[in-house]
């Protein structure tokens, strides 16, 4: 049930990785998931970092296996060579920060290298880098459609040398986070601009006064503790104008930048989460008997894991494709298909995933498996980055122009 990447050249760089990285993610991290739980679902300790969890960071650093979603001019993977690798880790959902390589730490990253100043990058990409601290990216809010960007209404007034920021950010990600640092902040400078420069995206440490955690978001009541989702209030404060990334205006073309990449770096993942899904669903088909014989001589078990599959393998060639043109064409070249891997990913993950609940029975619904929290992982993945719908409209009006 693995890709031997015959379509796509993948450099032997990435096939060691991809090596690596799997058998880290099989033989280290998978193992410790009931450590992970166990931790969460403790009142004292939920909303701290277990100790396991650095400690398999250091282990991962230590053997190289760390940023490895940096370009290659930085020392990281190409798209496409990056895609299986991702897809390994992927497969757990703890797994990308143990290799530095999670969101949303990751776009941040890469809008600090791209879009800030040596000043603004020195007290954290470093830190971020070295896995030290986290961040946040505060742009959705509660008030407005956010699928369309231009409505970002959040004030960001000039008062000489400051910003001054009020109101509300929600689906803020890592926020929760005990070593989240630092915030990138997306409102309204330019409110007489034109629609698509009116927003600014502006450096806002997180223990900036009047920024405040208004209360942790739940998915299908899931509070991923301890990094959380969070709507974040921010009452009078107060940056320096010094802290803004890029001309005025700018906002939306950095968010623009930043989503490409995060949007098939979600997917690749996805297609790892799926596929622990569907080798779940054949190991239960083979073990779980009913009706006096195992699960997997039913017509209705065997029809779920072979459209799996073939499912599976679809979205894993279009990820790898969308990779591919990404790396040739860049962020504007590759959007149709990055949009459509995006429409696509996180549907097929919910139905394989969904597949899987239903042939563990009763069991696939509780936190006895992985199950129920990856549907709620790749339920979510509809509407992060952009929602589905959002996707088909740009595809089809690219499509209707061309």
């Amino acid at each position: 049930m693995s890709h031997d990447g015959s379509l796509f050249p993948f450099s032997p760089r990435s096939r060691e990785l991809q090596a690596r990285v799997a058998a880290f993610v099989r033989e280290r991290i998978v193992p410790a998931e009931p450590g992970f739980a166990a931790h969460a679902a403790d009142p004292a300790t939920r909303w701290s970092i277990p100790p396991v969890l650095e400690a398999l960071k250091a282990e991962a650093k230590a053997q190289g296996l760390w940023n490895l979603f940096l370009p290659e001019s930085a020392g990281g993977l190409s798209n496409l060579d990056y895609a299986p690798v991702a897809e390994a880790m992927g497969r757990s959902l703890v797994a990308p920060e143990v290799f530095n390589c999670n969101a949303p730490d990751t776009g941040n990253m890469e809008v600090l290298m791209h879009f800030a100043t040596p000043h603004q990058q020195a007290p954290w990409l470093p830190r971020l880098l070295a896995g030290e601290i986290r961040s946040g990216f505060a742009m959705t809010e509660p008030d407005v459609a956010s699928s369309d960007a231009t409505n970002i209404a959040m004030p960001i007034v000039r008062e000489g040398d400051e910003y001054v920021i009020n109101g509300r950010k929600w689906w803020t990600t890592g926020a929760a986070d005990p070593r989240c640092a630092i915030l990138i902040v997306m409102g309204v400078t330019e409110p007489d601009a034109p629609a698509h420069q009116r927003q600014s995206m502006v450096l806002v440490p997180m223990d900036t006064p009047g920024v405040r955690i208004a209360r942790p978001l739940t998915v299908f009541g899931y509070d991923d503790a301890p990094s959380g989702h969070v709507e974040l209030a921010f009452e009078n404060v107060r940056v320096p104008v010094s802290n803004r990334l890029g001309e005025p205006g700018s906002g939306f073309a950095i968010a623009q930048a930043r989503l490409g990449p995060g949007r098939i770096h979600h997917c690749m993942r996805l297609i790892g989460l799926a596929q622990r899904a569907l080798e779940a669903m054949v190991e239960r088909a083979r073990t779980r008997v009913a009706f006096g014989r195992p699960l997997g001589g039913h017509g209705m078990a065997q029809e779920a894991i072979a459209r799996s599959r073939c499912e599976i393998e679809q979205a894993r060639l279009l990820t790898l494709q969308a990779a591919a043109a990404l790396d040739a064409r860049g962020n504007k070249g590759a959007k149709d298909l990055i949009g459509m891997i995006k429409i696509v990913a996180p549907s097929m993950a919910c139905r394989v995933i969904d597949r899987a609940i239903q042939l563990h029975g009763g069991g696939g619904l509780s936190q006895d498996h992985f199950l129920a929290q990856a549907y709620a992982g790749a339920r979510s993945l509809r509407l992060a980055d952009g929602p589905d719908e959002v996707h088909l409209a740009a595809l089809a009006r690219s499509m209707l122009k061309a």
